[in-house]
């Protein structure tokens, strides 16, 4: 049984609940032999890394949230991979408010920092923790010692996805506990990659500030427009980075690979939408599926954030 990680963007929420929903009824529409293995994501909070979140932090909302996920299975993992965190930071309350009321033994975090990896480890013991694809690292022996810590699983760089030559020198007990990031909006070796996130972490850092300015002060932080980020759906692949459903259910899991992540936190529900249908549905389904998402979607959309 293989795993697909799916982000959450804020307006996704809805989405995913949908979607898991749907798999239970209908499971004709779907691919066999996989499962939503999680849902990761974050609300407005200054541990959050990778994409830019901004807006205020509800708790109630966040638990029903979290409720909606792990009442159907479905582990819920905080995506806390801000490279800038300081020590004043690990006293943040909306992020210690977070821990708090996913830490019953089924939800996870994603992990880049040293700093809040070690505080998440001595504050919520029984938390599983993921290395996170931001810290970029790129030779194997790096990964393979990666790997051999306590992680949960390591979300390899998405430039190793078609490198079969250096897949093929992790053993099999290495490639269950690696995750593929199987498409990504960014070109090969993007030479700004770190680069993306280290300004990411620190904006997300002023977020608390934020909570005082008007919203047109808040809009001057955006993520920056990049030109080696492109993203077109119908364009298979539109990367030479991207792997297909049918090497996903195909040459990578022949291989011994069982997670793979669905990318999509910074998209709008209909390319996110398209995204899931593409790898999960079956390839005749895809019409009825992505209706009977986008339908069912309605129903919980009180529950999405801004």
């Amino acid at each position: 049984m293989i795993g697909f990680h799916i982000g959450e963007s804020t307006k996704s929420v809805s989405l995913n609940l949908a979607l898991a929903d749907l798999m239970r009824e209908r499971p004709d529409y779907f691919r066999e032999g996989f499962k939503i293995a999680s849902y990761f994501g974050c609300p407005p909070v200054i541990w959050n890394g990778g994409r830019m979140i901004l807006g205020h932090f509800y708790p109630d909302r966040m638990k029903a949230i979290i409720d909606g996920y792990n009442s159907r299975g479905i582990p819920y993992r905080f995506t806390f991979t801000n490279p800038s965190i300081t020590e004043e930071a690990l006293e943040d309350k909306d992020c210690n408010t977070l821990l708090n009321i996913a830490d019953n033994g089924m939800n996870e975090a994603i992990v880049n920092s040293p700093l809040l990896e070690d505080y998440i480890r001595k504050t919520h013991p029984n938390m599983k923790l993921t290395s996170s694809t931001c810290k970029c690292i790129r030779g194997i022996e790096d990964v393979k010692a990666e790997l051999a810590k306590d992680y949960s699983l390591v979300v390899l760089d998405y430039n190793f996805n078609n490198d079969f030559e250096t897949l093929e020198k992790l053993t099999p007990e290495e490639r269950k506990r690696s995750e593929l990031l199987i498409n990504s909006h960014c070109v090969p070796n993007c030479p700004r990659r770190k680069e993306h996130y280290k300004y990411i972490g620190d904006v997300m850092m002023k977020l608390n500030d934020m909570k005082a300015m008007t919203h047109e002060q808040r809009m001057q932080f955006r993520e920056w427009e990049c030109e080696y980020r492109v993203f077109d759906p119908f364009e298979t692949p539109h990367t030479k980075l991207w792997i297909s459903p049918d090497d996903v259910f195909g040459k990578y899991t022949e291989m011994g690979f069982e997670n793979f992540k669905i990318e999509g936190r910074a998209s709008n529900l209909m390319i996110l939408c398209e995204q899931i249908v593409g790898y999960l549905a079956k390839p005749e389904k895809k019409d009825a599926c992505r209706y009977a998402m986008m339908v069912n979607a309605l129903d919980f959309a009180h529950l999405n954030f801004v």
